[in-house]
């Protein structure tokens, strides 16, 4: 069993290896004889520049320019193709979810003209989003369960603590970034709000699932995983809204992140702040939402 502290250590690494692999940058004429993968990364492949064999795209974006010149087929997955009248392809142009079958269900996601790909593209975006918040739920159960409590007994606290965290992290990384030495430690702040994010959203998510499980089954009590899942999924369905979209991703972030910052701290150091105290104030032990009414 890993202890607390290596499993921070693992999830901060992974943090941090996405972050670099998101940020890596390729060349066009680099590409080799064959298959050749774009992963993470926005590329342009430009006049007189030549793609031997099949080009595939993972979570991508490749602007093909005048003049370029691609021998083979281009497949995309997650990802954008951008090709200009002059690029030339000598395949075929793929886009693993872009069929006529994908047709909006709701009237606010648009018409069936509408740009497909882009559309398909937020969605797997999003749902990467919610697996990565999965799996901070089941890495750290003990940080969601206190993150949960902070937001049931302190939503406002939780969303002050969010907004001082969002507004300080720039300054933050200012401040280290002026004293040089610091630079590394910008990478590390930025892996470790985005842990606190992913463990807040997770508990904001429980809280929203379990209430609409027990609105729609008032004499059930649901699992954490199972309320995890509606929760997730009701949020991303308020974000995908039109003109309110923008404001459930913005409270999301405020809370999910307060409440993760408010996971880290014993509730006694705020409690003067907020009012509340005494017995029974504490989290109590087990999974997320398993607590004695």
């Amino acid at each position: 069993m890993l202890t607390a502290r290596w499993r921070a250590i693992v999830f901060v690494a992974a943090v941090v290896a996405l972050l670099g692999v998101s940020l890596s940058i390729a060349s066009a004429r680099a590409y080799h004889h064959g298959t050749n993968t774009v992963w993470f990364s926005d590329e342009t492949i430009g006049d007189g520049d030549v793609v031997p064999g099949d080009l595939d795209i993972y979570f991508g974006n490749v602007a093909c320019e005048d003049g370029a010149h691609i021998e083979g087929n281009v497949r995309n997955f997650f990802g954008s193709f951008a090709q200009s009248d002059d690029c030339t392809v000598d395949g075929r142009v793929i886009d693993a979810f872009d069929t006529s079958s994908f047709v909006p269900a709701a009237p606010w996601a648009g018409h069936a003209d509408d740009d497909l790909p882009a559309q398909n593209h937020a969605f797997f975006k999003k749902l990467g989003w919610d697996i990565v918040v999965v799996f901070a739920f089941l890495l750290f159960p003990l940080r969601v369960r206190i993150a949960l409590d902070r937001v049931e007994r302190h939503p406002g606290l939780s969303a002050t603590a969010g907004v001082i965290g969002v507004v300080g992290a720039l300054p933050l990384a200012i401040l280290l970034l002026i004293t040089v030495i610091g630079i590394p430690v910008i990478v590390l702040e930025f892996a470790a709000l985005l842990a606190c994010l992913w463990i807040g959203w997770a508990a904001v998510a429980l809280v929203i699932g379990r209430r609409v499980v027990e609105l729609a089954r008032p004499h059930t009590t649901p699992s954490p995983l199972a309320a995890l899942v509606v929760g997730l999924v009701v949020v991303t369905a308020a974000q995908t809204l039109p003109v309110v979209g923008w404001a459930v991703t913005a409270l999301m972030i405020m809370i999910a992140l307060g409440a993760a910052l408010l996971a880290f701290v014993r509730e006694t150091s705020f409690q003067s702040f907020t009012g509340t105290g005494g017995p029974g104030t504490g989290v109590t032990p087990g999974p997320p939402m398993n607590r004695p009414v």
